[in-house]
């Protein structure tokens, strides 16, 4: 992993991001790659580049608190790098619920930050719970009984630590996101039907053919309801794009976002002494993975996955996409970035 990092962060350099922001850029796709978040690792590096050389990033943002309170503040990015925006307002949530049992703190003018299980996650590692909202950077979904695509996959992150392990729930709104489609249509996979409809109502599923159709919001209006109540904490109470006043990133390379990020941090103990709280959450998890699967075997909780995955990537390295490589290497040849030998 350490020689993909150093080929993400070498081609942000070139582009040129300062080296400890490209550095944690790099980190942070990479690390979602090896935790099975693939559409929203690697793959986005590419498009983040474009959006840089065509102004649509600020490389160099001065990155400021605003409305600084003991348990809550607002981040402005500066139109920076979203992974370098959302690091900094994750560690000054955790230092704000460290000092008052909750931390909550919001990012305006920032960008596409990546996985959303990694900021909440972070939360986790720290002994404490993590809660991520986001306002997504493209809307692809209409209103429950509407036409008109005003919403976006806005991702719901929660993180809560156990002893031994930690829950972690990672998901769009949508049956799907836009990042997974690309692998889909890396991989040469039809996607299931349920996740992109066309304009006729019948399911889309060459991913090729995605943009045609709009996506699926996850358990009907459940899912089209909570993208909204998403879109108003994340982002019109924190002043930032939604509905119409989203840019979508993939289009409109030039223009900035304003996307609208926020993160909630409550210390594991604010409730009862440490050690019961996460070993109550260990007990809980672990009574919930021993009740029987269909052939009698453990369940899998969110957060499993994203655990092995890591482990396994951790002593393997990762394996990425035939044309995803490609794209990695045609941009190294462009910018005289050297490959790992």
């Amino acid at each position: 992993m350490a020689e993909l990092e150093g080929l993400v962060g070498d081609l942000l350099v070139s582009a040129g991001v300062p080296g400890p922001d490209a550095r944690l850029t790099a980190q942070r796709l990479v690390e979602a790659d090896a935790r099975g978040r693939n559409g929203h690792g690697v793959i986005r590096l590419v498009p983040y580049l474009e959006r840089i050389r065509a102004g649509g990033i600020n490389v160099d943002p001065d990155i400021r608190v605003l409305a600084d309170r003991p348990s809550s503040a607002q981040v402005d990015g500066d139109n920076g790098l979203g992974q370098v925006v959302m690091t900094r307002v994750t560690d000054l949530a955790i230092a704000k619920a460290g000092a008052t049992g909750v931390g909550v703190v919001g990012a305006v003018r920032s960008n596409h930050a990546g996985a959303a299980g990694l900021y909440a996650l972070r939360a986790a590692e720290a002994g404490m719970v993590g809660i991520y909202l986001a306002v997504a950077n493209a809307n692809g979904m209409a209103p429950w009984g509407g036409r008109n695509p005003l919403l976006g996959t806005n991702p719901l992150a929660i993180a809560v630590p156990g002893e031994r392990s930690t829950f972690l729930l990672d998901m769009a709104t949508t049956a799907t996101s836009h990042g997974t489609i690309k692998t889909y249509r890396d991989a040469g996979r039809a996607m299931p039907e349920g996740w992109v409809v066309g304009a006729d109502g019948e399911p889309i599923t060459d991913p090729g053919r995605a943009e045609e159709g709009q996506l699926v919001p996850m358990g009907g209006y459940k899912g089209a309801g909570l993208t909204i109540a998403i879109g108003l904490l994340a982002g019109v109470l924190n002043g930032a794009a939604f509905g119409s006043e989203v840019i979508d990133h993939r289009v409109d390379l030039a223009t900035p976002t304003n996307t609208g990020q926020l993160l909630l941090v409550v210390a594991a103990d604010v409730f009862r002494p440490l050690a019961d709280a996460v070993g109550g959450v260990e007990a809980a998890l672990s009574e919930l993975r021993r009740s029987d699967g269909p052939e009698g075997e453990p369940l899998r909780l969110p957060g499993d996955a994203s655990a092995a995955a890591w482990a396994h990537a951790c002593e393997h390295g990762i394996e990425l996409p035939a044309p995803l490589w490609r794209r990695l290497t045609d941009e190294a040849e462009r910018c005289g970035v050297a490959l790992p030998s």
